[in-house]
């Protein structure tokens, strides 16, 4: 029932209900005290809940039911053991049956349910822990190496050994029933042969076979390089396209499926076997195999990948048979799959050959040209992609001048005077020289001249002559074959006006200079009578080289008439007369040549302003030959001759039989002469009477006076048996003694006395000597 002071919701008007003062909250809760269990109350026709109530949610249990529900583990195991006792008298056969076979089931104690209690409690720390010791840990480190060796050795004792006589089993099944079934068991063999180069570190699938002796694994692998390749072509039915222009892919054989899994293994232990090996002639064969698998490696682009990346490798350091085998699978990959790895072989090659052209020597300068050549034939697969690489390598040596330019420090310089900078110039200017005549390359060549022109005007000293000579020996190149006139002879004249080719050599040597190894000489070199004899051979080599590429123009008189100027005030200079003869020559040779076109061109009908009829006599002159060219042809056997005796390693000297000298020791000389020193002032006394006869050890007084005589030389005698007596020295740090060597003979031979000391009595009368004698002289009649 309501409160006797508020009135029912239905009796109030809206007026009554807005102004009257509710409390819904208070009423509600009345409601529900009144109310008590009613479920039919006023408040819940208005679709109100009562507060202070809450749903029960489905499945809840409360709390008194689980405190009920729950049994002590006492009251477990006492449960258990009645549920066994009932089993024993419901069904006998079983219980039978759990006694033979699982006893502990029946054997369920209180002590279990105990220990599963103790399982749920939470876990305490102790109050100290522990710290593991260093010998701990390294007996754990020791463990686990030994357990991963004895679970590597169990692994290789369960595989099979191969035999000499499986591989002449898999020979003879080769030539006459070649089947997958025999591939697979090859390809394993050869996988578990490739393994064994890895060494310790042997990690992955060993297949079923393992390689113990060496005499199978050369038998094994000599059979796969040599004969399987046939044995693989023949089964899968592959006939080579008579043209040649594309190769045939195994890949496009109905039997490919049955091979292609074992093919996969078989290539990689392959790729296993070459990064292993270190022998010139293994690795030819190896290579040679792998360049009739290239259909096959195509086939597999990750294994193809990995193989371009151990030919770029060999390419760029192997022996020159090894680099040959190795150009040709790269080029035979590039030249049929072009999209796909024509571009990043490039880069590869080019980083590579930049890597192994930062020394050079005349042993090295030909595998240094070959990799320059065989690049060069690399970029001309594609003229798009070569222009992209080679506009981007360009600017950065135009990048590296620049900074060198402006910021002129050692580390700039530095990064321009290098081989790898010159080699670089080299690379680039026999690439356009190659290609030419290309529309797409030909906007590079101005850019390459202007680098290579700044190159030698960077540091313009006499010490880097020889790297001037470089790069003017690569522009050079550039302008014979691409017919771009480029001003180079300044640049060569100019050193005719820089040293003093009359001024007395500082020093001789014997050894030329090689001009073509070295990039900068040293001060001692300026200073050698063998540096202006190379100066002028590699000016008259380099002015005639540079006017064979212009001697059919038909402006050649006027240009080379500052040089014919040059080269005859130097002759008037000049007071030597090798430099003489050799440059007199020269310009004899250009005055020639420019007499000759000359002559020509005096009978020629059309005007400077007519360039296709200047290129048609130009074309007709070069065709017709001129003196220089003539002699240009003759010259150049001869300088190919003695530059490849200098790569070989043949000096010139070899050829002259000079004299050896032969110089003494130094040791022997001293003792030679001590000996005669010795000989020469030793006396030797042969007299029959008794003498006595002093030796002073020591040296002479300061300044190397004389002993004085008289009173004064026997008081010095007397001080120094005094002092010798006493064990001293002198001031002057000198020892005197004075020795007396007696000769007596007796019955039967003679004996030598030691020497003894006199006393300083007997020093005196010795000093005073005996009485003066007189006798009376007898004159003779004459007198």
């Amino acid at each position: 029932m309501a409160t006797p002071g508020k009135r029912k919701l239905a009796e109030l008007s809206v007026d009554d209900f807005l102004a009257s003062k509710l409390d819904s909250s208070s009423s509600g809760g009345d409601d529900d005290d009144n109310d008590g269990g009613h479920s039919d109350g006023e408040g819940r026709e208005l679709g109100e809940e009562p507060v202070g109530k809450t749903k029960r949610k489905r499945g809840a249990v409360p709390a008194k039911a689980e405190e009920k529900t729950r049994v002590k583990p006492g009251r477990v195991a006492l449960l258990h053991k009645q549920q066994l006792s009932r089993l024993k008298e419901k069904d006998p056969e079983f219980f039978e049956f759990l006694e033979k076979n699982d006893r502990k089931l029946l054997n369920f104690d209180e002590t279990d349910s105990s220990s599963d209690e103790e399982g749920n409690r939470p876990h305490q720390p102790p109050e100290e822990l522990e710290l593991a010791s260093e010998e701990d840990e390294d007996d754990g480190d020791d463990d686990e190496e030994q357990t991963a060796a004895t679970k590597k050795k169990k692994k290789t004792d369960n595989l099979i050994p191969v035999t000499i006589k499986m591989v002449e089993k898999w020979k003879e099944a080769s030539k006459s029933q070649f089947s997958p079934r025999v591939f697979h068991e090859i390809a394993m063999a050869f996988k578990a042969a490739a393994f064994t180069t890895k060494g310790e570190d042997q990690t992955g699938d060993l297949g079923k076979y393992r390689v113990e002796d060496s005499a199978v694994f050369n038998v094994l692998v000599s059979f796969c390089i040599r004969d399987l390749f046939a044995v693989l072509q023949k089964f899968l039915q592959l006939k080579p396209d008579p043209r040649k222009k594309k190769l045939v892919l195994p890949s496009s054989s109905r039997l490919w499926p049955k091979l292609r899994q074992d093919l996969n293994a078989y290539l990689t232990a392959l790729m296993q076997l070459l990064s292993s090996l270190t022998e010139a002639s293994v690795v030819t064969a190896v290579f040679r195999h792998a360049n009739h698998l290239v259909p096959y490696y195509l086939c597999f682009p990750k294994h193809c990948r990995v193989l371009l990346k151990q030919t770029v490798k060999h390419w760029s350091t192997g022996e020159e048979t090894v680099r040959v085998l190795a150009f040709l699978i790269l080029n035979k990959i590039c030249r049929h799959k072009k999209d796909m790895y024509l571009n990043p072989v490039l880069k590869q090659m080019y980083i590579a050959y930049v890597k192994n052209c930062k020394f050079t020597s005349p042993t090295a300068l030909p595998m240094i040209n070959f990799m320059q050549r065989t690049l060069t034939e690399m970029y001309a697969l594609d003229h798009q992609v070569t222009y992209q690489h080679a506009f981007i390598y360009i600017r950065q040596l135009a990048i590296h001048l620049r900074n060198a330019m402006t910021m002129k420090k050692r580390e700039t310089y530095q990064s321009v005077y290098n081989w790898q900078y010159i080699h670089c110039l080299y690379l680039w200017c026999r690439l356009l020289t190659t290609l030419h005549p290309n529309p797409v390359l030909e906007p590079l060549i101005y850019p390459l001249a202007q680098v290579a022109l700044g190159c030698i005007k960077l540091v313009s000293t006499a010490r880097y002559y020889p790297l001037r000579f470089h790069c003017v020996r690569a522009l050079t190149l550039l302008c014979d074959s691409t017919k771009t006139f480029i001003p180079l002879l300044p640049f060569l004249l100019e050193v005719f006006q820089q040293v003093d080719f009359n001024k007395k050599p500082g020093r001789m040597s014997m050894k030329p200079i090689n001009f073509d190894v070295i990039l900068k000489l040293s001060y001692a070199n300026l200073q050698e009578k063998a540096f202006r004899d190379g100066l002028v051979e590699q000016l008259y080599d380099l002015i005639l080289e540079y006017c064979h590429s212009q001697a059919h123009t038909i402006g050649f008189p006027e240009l080379v008439l500052p040089s014919v100027i040059q080269l005859k005030a130097f002759l008037k200079q000049c007071k030597v007369a090798n430099y003489c003869k050799q440059i007199r020559q020269l310009l004899e040779k250009l005055q020639e040549n420019a007499t000759h076109v000359t002559k020509k061109r005096q009978k020629a009908t059309f005007g400077v302003s007519d360039k296709e009829s200047v290129e048609a006599w130009e074309r007709q002159t070069q065709e017709e030959g001129t003196p220089l060219s003539k002699y240009y042809v003759n010259w150049k056997k001869l300088r190919l001759k003695e530059i490849a005796l200098e790569i070989s390693g043949k000096e010139r000297m070899e050829d002259l039989d000079l004299p050896e000298i032969k110089r003494k020791r130094l040791q022997e000389s001293k003792e030679k002469d001590k000996k005669e020193f010795r000989e020469l002032f030793e006396s030797d006394s042969d007299s029959d009477d008794e003498s006595c006869g002093f030796k002073a050890k020591g040296q002479a007084g300061k300044g190397g006076k004389k002993p004085r005589g008289g009173a004064g030389f026997l008081q010095d005698l007397s001080d120094m048996s005094d002092e010798e007596e006493d064990g001293g020295q002198e001031e002057d740090g000198t020892d005197a003694s004075i020795q007396v060597e007696s000769d007596g003979e007796e019955e039967g031979g003679s004996q030598k006395k030691g020497p003894s000391r006199l006393s300083q009595s007997d020093l005196r009368e010795l000093a005073e000597g005996g009485e003066d004698l007189v006798e009376e002289l007898e004159l003779s009649d004459e007198d």
